[in-house]
């Protein structure tokens, strides 16, 4: 089968069918039989099914099939707009509490990103702001729920991409003069993809950046992702699109210095407006170089000679200066994800079984608020230190709680001295 009837085979896939294979995946113990979220996200996979087929939302709801198509849904069905539909559907549901429909639509975003990555869906569309607009604010969830790295997280995370990064670009460095061009370019490619995996996982760990703002988002297009003439090892500083829609500097700590600075020293881009963290898709960067070294005047013989020669188009398109796209915030998922999978990190949080990218920049509000406060911590997140306050109140409540332990302790020693 030819990747097109490939592509065209799960297109035409309906949506039940992934269902179990979905869960498998996701649920615990031997053949991912059990666990609460697979019991739970089972459910809630039903429920958009039976609404995608018609039989929920209303008499005048009929599905999100063709009118004329006697068929179950398929993912040829699907877009953006099927997942604000169905927001709008949970939302519209007045017996759920404002974070109950947060987390039932999750389950199904959660899905949606499986298959993303499965092959069955050209993109994340349950996750585009379009989708999600009509999701009431998740009023109810306490802002120490929301996910971020524990110290030990951390570590584990940062302590395997940078083993990994060393082994692959050790590797790379020590092959002998004669070896085969082949094997040189395949012990590079592997050194470039974990040298950035190391670089973008520090970045996340240690500077308190919003993924949005150092990644491509495909919604906005002023969010391109950074460039390497936007970051400036020698100052230890990052020039980036912030969330008030400016350009502002952000702080690169010594921890990101030395990944950045050896993952810029193996790429060696062509010109410093190269992206930092460049998509490593084949496919994507396979189109982009024909399209773009055809525009040049190259002939479609030539250029598949040409790329006939590299491992991989990555450095094929080093070699010819055809600049890539940056990743996705939606990209940076999937790796922390592998990541997470692959170093063991112990995640236990009712959204995200994986370190997700914000859970980077809310572990390092924490450090700052415990370590320096939060009119310091408020400047490092880019957020005023009133939402600061708001959002890591939980730390505040616990060293209140310890005063009063304190005050309560000195009292009733006081009250036992008396009685004394």
């Amino acid at each position: 089968m030819t990747p097109d009837n490939t592509r065209r085979d799960r297109i035409d896939r309906p949506l039940r069918e992934t269902f179990d294979r979905y869960l498998q995946d996701k649920g615990k113990g031997r053949g991912g039989d059990g666990g609460n979220y697979r019991r739970n996200a089972a459910r809630e996979l039903e429920r958009f099914a039976e609404w995608a087929a018609g039989e929920r939302g209303g008499d005048n709801w009929s599905g999100i099939t063709p009118p004329d198509a006697d068929r179950d849904p398929t993912f040829a069905d699907l877009d953006e707009r099927v997942f604000r539909e169905y927001a709008r559907h949970l939302a519209g549901d007045r017996g759920l509490k404002q974070n109950t429909v947060q987390t039932y639509y999750r389950y199904v975003s959660a899905w949606c990103g499986w298959c993303v990555n499965e092959g069955y869906l050209e993109a994340h569309y349950a996750q585009r702001a379009s989708a999600t607009a009509p999701l009431p604010e998740d009023d109810g969830r306490k802002p120490g729920d929301q996910q971020a790295w524990t110290p030990e997280q951390r570590h584990a995370i940062t302590r395997y991409v940078d083993e990994r990064a060393r082994e692959a670009i050790e590797a790379f460095t020590t092959l002998p003069g004669d070896a085969d061009p082949t094997e040189r370019q395949r012990a590079r490619y592997a050194a470039l993809k974990a040298a950035r995996d190391r670089a973008l996982v520090f970045v996340l760990a240690y500077t308190a950046v919003r993924v949005g703002e150092v990644l491509r988002d495909p919604d906005d297009p002023r969010r391109r992702g950074v460039r390497w003439e936007e970051i400036d090892l020698d100052d230890g500083s990052m020039t980036v699109y912030r969330k008030k829609q400016q350009w502002d500097a952000a702080s690169l700590p010594d921890p990101v210095i030395g990944p950045l600075r050896s993952y810029r020293k193996l790429m060696d881009p062509p010109t410093d407006r190269w992206p930092v963290f460049p998509t490593f898709d084949q496919r994507t960067l396979a189109d982009l170089v024909r399209d773009e070294l055809a525009d040049r005047g190259r002939r479609p013989e030539e250029v598949e000679e040409r790329r006939a020669a590299y491992v991989r188009d990555l450095l094929f398109a080093l070699e010819e200066d055809v600049r890539p796209p940056s990743i996705t915030t939606d990209g940076a998922r999937s790796i922390l994800r592998r990541l997470s999978e692959a170093a063991d990190v112990a995640v236990d949080h009712p959204k995200h079984d994986y370190l997700a990218p914000h859970g980077g920049r809310r572990g390092m509000g924490e450090v700052l608020v415990r370590a320096f406060g939060y009119t310091v911590a408020a400047r490092y997140l880019d957020n005023s230190e009133e939402m600061v306050r708001e959002r890591y109140s939980h730390i505040e409540a616990g060293e209140l709680g310890d005063v009063a332990t304190e005050a309560l302790d000195e009292i009733d020693t006081g009250i036992g001295t008396e009685t004394d």
